[in-house]
Order: structure tokens, then C-alpha cells, then sequence
């Protein structure tokens, strides 16, 4: 995955919003950590893997791919506002169990929170691939997901959003 053009991407949003809105010079980081658990909790809402109760199956795999990728968005913003990148050779073990993943990338957003580290980053952007991949999502379909979301994003900027 080329992460660097990713990042690049992600600046120029991340500098469109703020230019918009006008938000320039504050830190936005508790934001966009609350944001991270809010759309993670709706991807895990998208796949219903802890819904025991129900035997609704999980909604369409395009669905929750572009749920997947808000995801990404806000990984790539909170390493630019820290200064961090990331290379894809760094991986996690994936659990069996989709809730035991959902659950320990929720742990990672808050433990990063605590300790803003470069190591903490990293192991919440590697549990979060890992994720990705436990949803059947190969690095292209990542990628092509990431460039479509990010017109839209751009675009919902333009039109008031």
C-alpha cells in the first residue's frame, strides 16, 4: 500500500476542512479520536458481529468497506496531527473472532489517547489493517475505497456539509 500518497491525500482534506471551517491552529485531536471510536462502532454496527440476539446477517461487503474507510480517514488525520506515518510491513495477529478485534482496536484508540506515542499509533493503524483484512478487504480495494470516499469528502465540503 503506498501509505505516503495516502497521507499526502489526507493533508490536503485535512487543510480543506480546516480552511473552511475556519480551524486553523487548533488541535482537533480529541475530535477526531471521538470520531475513530463513533465510526468504528458503526462499522461494527455494519457487520453485526456482536449482535448474538439477531440473525440478521451483515450488510453488503461494499457497505461496510466504505465504513471501513471513514476509518482510514481519520487513522491518516490523527498521524498527520502527531507528526507519524506508517509502512505496511508493520502487522498484528488477528484474532478468530471479529468482536475480539472490534474490541482490542477500541482499546487501542483509547490507549493511544492516554499515551499519544508513535508505537501506540502504530498498533492501532496495524490492529486496524488486520481488521480490514478479517473483513476480506485486500490492500487494492482498501486503496480504490480511500481515492472515491475522499472526492465525496471533498465534494461535501464544497456543498455546505
Amino acid at each position: 500500500m503506498d501509505w505516503a500518497s495516502l497521507f499526502k491525500m489526507q493533508h490536503k482534506l485535512d487543510t480543506y476542512i480546516l480552511e473552511n471551517h475556519n480551524l486553523q491552529g487548533k488541535n482537533l485531536l480529541e475530535e477526531k479520536l471521538l470520531a475513530l471510536l463513533v465510526e468504528t462502532g458503526e462499522l461494527a454496527n455494519e457487520t453485526r458481529c456482536f449482535k448474538f440476539w439477531s440473525n440478521k446477517p451483515a450488510n453488503d461487503k461494499q457497505v461496510i468497506l466504505e465504513e471501513y474507510v471513514d476509518n482510514i480517514h481519520f487513522i491518516l488525520s490523527i498521524g498527520l496531527n502527531k507528526g507519524y506515518s506508517f509502512n505496511s510491513g508493520e502487522g498484528a495477529v488477528a484474532p478468530d473472532s471479529l468482536t475480539v478485534l472490534f474490541n482490542q482496536v477500541f482499546a487501542d484508540v483509547l490507549a493511544f489517547r492516554e499515551d499519544p506515542s508513535e508505537s501506540r499509533y502504530h498498533k492501532l493503524f496495524a490492529d486496524y489493517l488486520v481488521l480490514g483484512q478479517k473483513l476480506g478487504f485486500s490492500e487494492a480495494d482498501v486503496q480504490q475505497a480511500y481515492y472515491e470516499k475522499n472526492k465525496i469528502n471533498f465534494t461535501r465540503q464544497d456543498e455546505g456539509y
